[in-house]
């Protein structure tokens, strides 16, 4: 039987790669729910394509445009952001994609889980807002979940057939985005145009600015720690510029594992869906014949300091990640409407880490305050 699949945030990055990957495979998927914030053309355009059962458009001033245009072809039409939430309990999906960016995510995992679906999370916040209840509702759900971030889905192929206790560490690859040579006084000039100009990944504005920043590197080694059980102390971090080797897995007995592959977002997205079998495609083959050389280099913490905000919030836990995360929301969203500079970003994050109350052992409730009282803090940071 084909997997129905709900897309949540189909019109993003990955949503939109997500479709493509489904398209390839039509004897094996089909599109159940998709759904999108405010791209609301764009949304249409993908459920006259690929009729799913419903959508789901979080701007709900964008409602009757959308019922309108899928009213003749039998589509549901649900509104709002709380939507999300409540459609990942449909019985006719089997696999939620959770493409949705930032904080915007936690709810729909959540539910997601507790319906006992399978999840392909391409939503890192997620975990690094709320790791353990998320990790715990897994567990006690019996639910599979399959990482999309490149690098996860790297470790998690790596560690397909071993005993977890025979791990060392970890070694997330990063590519250092654009910024990696600057100088310090280079960061003080650079503008939204430069941040976005990744070298190897085409992503969304938000992940583009955080990986130029080397946040997304941050949040990621919080996602790792809980997506295996980690130690902060067995997390490594490598810049690769040429991301080839998505990550690697180092053995207690000195053997390292790594998955390698061109740069496309496309591969962990089907291994994700198509999970546990590997499914045949078109996409470009890595050939060491036509590679220059493969480099690494430690990444300068003192430079980036979104890197070491975020190693100290894991160091920390409770509610830590989660204000992390919040003001980092702000802050890049602040960048990319010219209101701040690119190294003005960590300025914001660690002034909230500092003033927003923390919370040891918070619940999803504490979780929902705090990631509001971070972003109105980070906001009057910037205002």
């Amino acid at each position: 039987m084909k997997k129905r699949i709900a897309v949540l945030g189909s019109t993003g990055s990955i949503g939109r790669q997500a479709l493509e990957v489904i398209e390839m495979h039509p004897e094996l998927f089909e599109v159940e729910v998709l759904s999108a914030n405010t791209n609301s053309e764009l949304l249409i355009q993908q459920a006259l394509r690929f009729k799913p059962n419903a959508v789901v458009i979080s701007q709900k001033n964008s409602y009757p445009q959308v019922a309108e245009a899928l009213q003749p072809h039998n589509i549901k039409v649900f509104a709002g952001e709380e939507s999300n939430e409540q459609v990942v309990d449909m019985d006719s999906i089997d696999i939620v994609l959770i493409a949705l960016v930032g904080f915007a995510g936690l709810m729909p995992t959540i539910n997601a889980i507790r319906a006992k679906k399978q999840i392909a999370l391409a939503n890192k916040e997620s975990l690094v807002v709320a790791g353990e209840i998320v990790t715990q509702l897994v567990q006690e759900n019996h639910v599979t979940l399959i990482p999309v971030d490149s690098e996860h889905s790297a470790i998690f192929q790596c560690l397909t057939g071993e005993n977890p206790d025979h791990v060392e560490k970890i070694i997330l690859t990063a590519s250092g985005g654009p910024f990696r040579n600057h100088s310090n006084e280079d960061l003080k000039k650079i503008k939204k145009e430069d941040a976005l100009n990744h070298p190897n990944w085409d992503m969304g504005d938000k992940i583009t600015i955080d990986s130029a920043s080397l946040m997304n590197k941050g949040l990621e080694v919080i996602e790792a720690r809980w997506l295996f059980g980690l130690s902060k102390e067995q997390i490594e971090i490598v810049i690769h510029p040429q991301s080839i080797i998505h990550s690697l897995v180092c053995f207690r007995d000195g053997s390292i594992k790594a998955q390698l592959s061109l740069p496309d977002m496309r591969l962990p997205i089907q291994y994700a869906l198509g999970y546990p079998d590997r499914l045949d495609n078109p996409f470009p083959r890595f050939s060491f014949r036509n590679m220059g050389e493969l480099t690494f280099q430690t990444p300068d913490i003192e430079k980036f300091r979104n890197l070491a905000l975020a190693f100290s919030a894991l160091d920390q836990g409770g509610n830590m990640p989660c204000i992390l995360n919040a003001a980092n929301e702000i802050a890049v969203g602040a960048f990319l409407n010219d209101r701040i500079s690119f190294v003005k970003m960590p300025e914001i994050i660690e002034k909230c880490m500092h003033h927003v109350g923390f919370i040891k052992h918070p619940s999803i409730q504490d979780y929902l305050e705090t990631d509001k009282v971070a972003r109105i803090m980070a906001t009057e940071l910037i205002f």
